[in-house]
């Protein structure tokens, strides 16, 4: 999938996170930029669960800003979803269960 346009999901309240995708030229790959209150604990997890979403959803060149409050990883994949089909101003018919897992 393709990043339009940038788009961003999620909140800075505690235990959510805010991601931010933008576009980058084809072949520009994934620049992964991570801000967090429990990085040194948890950054190469946030990181991981990050890539493993933008993988799933076949993103390959984006911009990634999250900013993470102390969010579980589920609601880590939520954001990182929500923002790239909101990118796609893709609003309905969101492959629940196909795609996302």
């Amino acid at each position: 999938m393709k990043i339009k346009q940038p788009a961003v999901a999620g909140t800075l309240e505690s235990s959510d996170c805010m991601v931010t995708v933008e576009p980058v030229p084809k072949g520009g790959g994934i620049a992964f930029e991570l801000e967090s209150v429990v990085i040194h604990q948890f950054g190469e997890s946030i990181k991981q669960t990050v890539l493993e979403t933008l993988e799933r959803l076949d993103v390959e060149d984006a911009a990634v800003r999250v900013v993470d409050k102390g969010a579980l990883d589920c609601t880590i994949k939520a954001r990182v979803e929500c923002a790239v089909y909101r990118s796609n101003q893709q609003t309905s018919q969101l492959p629940w269960g196909g795609a996302i897992r």
